[in-house]
């Protein structure tokens, strides 16, 4: 009755993002057929009102995406731990299609544990049990078509029908962990471990400086300030583009008791110390996944 109840929350997760990515009076004609009338146009008119988020795009590299946003999320006691490491190291990691991005010469891999809230799909409000739950990702930064961006490594989450539904729509390599994230003393505890494989992160961090955002041609704003994510799959390049406000970074300090996150996806990271930044809370809007070739003529 367990894996019945799963499914059936993996199936309705599913439609309701499908009934986001598509018109909103069509999907209520085809399934409610004379009852239709009032929910479409209900929909239609949430479909058309702008978000607050998206009256500041000036910090934005290039223009926002066209098409409506079908995600929202809020990103809680984000970490960035980044590490640099040479091209050599990087390259034969990364699908052949996407272009290293490197600061001064070198790449950088992130670990990143945050968690996250208020998920929901455009014009829907958010699903009990569904909305909220811990992420940790691992991370590089890459190049397709003149536009930078982020390249996954691993996504770990604390939910399965959200691992379900990425893995489906969005081709990323995501995992179900049993996770936790709890604010202790001005510190996150934060654990995560992989039901299935050997890939584990726990430790404790918090901010140790004022908010304020980074200047244009720094590290902290070249590691922090993209706009768009890639993925392969069939041979084929997908770009998938989202929109928040600069990143609210704060100084920070960390203490890992385990981190094989990164080695389990066969990353060596250098034994130094990590440059390492806290974020509070980020709002962020979210566009389907496109081929990347149809995404940059669109633009």
């Amino acid at each position: 009755m367990r894996k019945i109840g799963v499914g059936l929350v993996v199936v309705t997760y599913a439609l309701l993002l499908y009934m986001s990515l598509a018109a909103p009076a069509a999907w209520a004609h085809q399934y409610l057929g004379p009852a239709s009338g009032w929910l479409g146009a209900k929909l239609l008119a949430l479909n058309c009102w702008v978000h607050p988020l998206l009256t500041c795009v000036a910090h934005r590299p290039w223009p926002l995406p066209s098409g409506p946003w079908v995600m929202k999320q809020t990103w809680h006691d984000l970490l960035f731990a980044h590490w640099p490491l040479p091209q050599a190291v990087m390259r034969p990691l990364l699908p052949a299609q996407l272009a290293l991005d490197t600061f001064d010469g070198q790449c950088w891999v992130g670990v990143i544990p945050f968690h996250m809230s208020g998920i929901r799909a455009r014009g829907l409000p958010p699903l009990p049990g569904l909305s909220r739950f811990p992420e940790l990702n691992v991370r590089t930064y890459v190049t397709h078509g003149g536009k930078p961006g982020v390249y996954f490594f691993s996504l770990d989450a604390g939910n399965l029908p959200a691992v379900w539904v990425a893995r489906r729509f969005y081709h990323l390599p995501y995992f179900h962990a049993a996770m936790s994230s709890k604010e202790l003393g001005g510190n996150i505890q934060y654990g995560s471990r992989r039901l299935r494989g050997a890939a584990e992160f726990r430790g404790r961090y918090r901010p140790t400086g004022e908010t304020h955002l980074r200047e244009k041609g720094s590290v902290e704003n070249w590691l922090t300030e993209r706009y768009s994510l890639y993925t392969t799959h069939d041979g084929q390049v997908y770009r998938g583009e989202i929109h928040h406000q600069p990143w609210p970074l704060q100084d920070a300090e960390a203490d890992f008791e385990t981190n094989t996150v990164a080695s389990a996806a066969g990353i060596p990271l250098p034994t130094t110390a990590p440059l390492l930044h806290f974020a509070r809370r980020l709002e962020v809007l979210i566009w389907p996944l496109r081929r990347a070739e149809w995404s940059q003529r669109r633009v």
